[in-house]
């Protein structure tokens, strides 16, 4: 008798859980379905069917990405730079040497 309420029991666990586990994945997919990353006239009706917080968050998601591309610009503007400015200045030092 008491074996049989265990199992019962186990079994109810294990529906819930497992019950519980399907809902998160239907709604991982809702949310990965609606994603598009690039916008242009041809799926501007997409765009518009995107929820207000979705919009934000892909367009600051855009300005995040592109921060990060003018900061990695500027840093290859400054090594490139520092390069020149030393190649300059060891030539100004071999002129004044001769």
């Amino acid at each position: 008798m008491f074996l049989k309420l265990v199992i019962i029991f186990a079994f109810i666990i294990i529906f819930l859980n497992l019950r519980n586990f399907l809902k998160l994945n239907k709604k991982q997919k809702v949310f990965k379905s609606k994603k598009i990353t690039a916008f242009n006239k041809k799926n501007l009706n997409n765009w518009m069917n995107l929820t207000k917080k979705e919009r934000y968050n892909l367009s600051k998601q855009d300005s995040f990405n592109y921060m990060d591309r003018r900061k990695l610009l500027l840093e290859e503007i400054r090594k490139e730079y520092k390069k020149i400015s030393r190649e300059n200045f060891e030539g100004d030092i071999k002129k004044k040497k001769l």
